[in-house]
């Protein structure tokens, strides 16, 4: 009998695959082809989200394939968050480590009460307010998926907040590598750091230092900003416990809160994938070098694959109108923190090369 509970989750699933497939090739097309980049720049979760949610309003969603989308989304999700943890190696920043680590607290803390005056303000939800705060602060689509399922958010909640995180990121991408330039007078660190601290998705940070490098011919701004962003990604390991603790203290459902029942046990799988990796690097390095690069390429390739299944399936499962429902208020959100986290990375920057370098 429990195998068929598991075939019925069988057409979702391969209606997420088909649109990862599909995303992926269009993504290729565009930015290798077309705009002639080795790797493309743009971010493959975000065209599959804007293609589930454009098939979603053109077409019906018929309901054999809903528990699999459902699925999708909140396992397959996790799944994937899990295996992102491959790509960190803690000891690679231990050059810059000691400027970073800073400045990104600082960023979080001040994007954080920024937003939380906003929100008050403008009367924003607060599952959306949350999830635009640990987008903009953490690590934009991967943030927001994370915290989705542990605040119980909506789809539409999430769909918004994603394309609210995927604009102004991609208009920073665009903006900052030149600003940047001009700013700190072609300083490879300094730039690097705050590509890294200022932009909110792992992708867009690396199209940003990709599109310095060669607009500037400065590769160690591309691996400093990578490596700050791969830094600034692991702080999801706190945020995500914080934000579960503060909505559930929030609920004025008469539960009592409870570590045990919000906590996000998947972060805990996120974290051995980390020391898996490091201490991986170390035991079979020398021995078995190609065997063991190997095996990180391809969790790093199905940690993609998953993280733009649930994309897929989220869009799919999005419904245009009640994003329209929710209003202009939190594009406003989004642009104030993505201003926000831009001049606090400037402004400490120049204060810890001021006073400490």
């Amino acid at each position: 009998m429990n195998y068929k509970k598991y075939l019925v989750l069988l057409p979702g699933i391969i209606l997420a695959f088909v649109l990862y497939t599909l995303s992926q090739g269009i993504n290729n097309i565009i930015g290798i082809e077309l705009l002639g980049y080795d790797k493309s720049p743009i971010s493959t979760a975000m065209i599959a989200i804007l293609f589930g949610i454009l098939f979603g309003s053109i077409f019906q969603i018929r309901e054999i394939f809903l528990n699999g989308l459902n699925f999708t989304q909140k396992n397959i999700l996790k799944l994937g968050i899990i295996c992102l943890g491959i790509q960190l190696k803690p000891f690679e920043f231990l050059e810059f480590g000691f400027i970073a680590i800073p400045l990104i607290i600082i960023c979080i803390i001040s994007v954080l009460i920024v937003i939380k005056i906003l929100i008050k303000k403008l009367k924003i939800p607060t599952r959306m307010a949350y999830l635009i705060s640990v987008g903009s602060t953490v690590c934009g689509t991967t943030a927001i998926i994370a915290m989705a399922p542990v605040i119980n958010a909506k789809k539409n909640e999430v769909s918004y907040a994603i394309a609210n995180i995927t604009l102004f990121g991609i208009l920073s991408m665009l903006i900052y590598p030149y600003f940047a330039n001009f700013y700190f007078n072609g300083e490879s660190l300094l730039i690097g750091l705050f590509l890294g601290t200022s932009i909110h998705e792992t992708a867009q940070v690396a199209a940003a230092g990709l599109i310095y490098d060669q607009q500037f011919n400065s590769p160690e701004t591309l691996n400093i900003a990578t490596v700050t962003k791969l830094i600034r990604n692991t702080f999801l390991i706190i945020m995500i416990p914080l934000f579960a603790f503060l909505y559930s203290r929030n609920q004025t459902n008469g539960k009592k809160y409870s570590i045990i029942n919000i906590f996000p046990y998947f972060v805990l799988g996120f974290v051995a994938m980390i020391i898996f990796r490091n201490l991986g690097d170390h035991l079979f390095y020398i021995d078995q070098n190609e065997i063991w690069l190997s095996t990180v390429e391809n969790i790093k390739f199905l940690s993609k694959i998953f993280l733009t299944m649930a994309m897929a399936a989220i869009g799919l499962s999005t419904n245009l109108r009640d994003i329209k429902n929710m209003g202009y208020k939190p594009f406003i959100v989004g642009f104030v923190a993505m201003a926000t986290v831009g001049l606090i990375s400037v402004i400490t920057i120049e204060t810890i090369v001021n006073f400490f370098i």
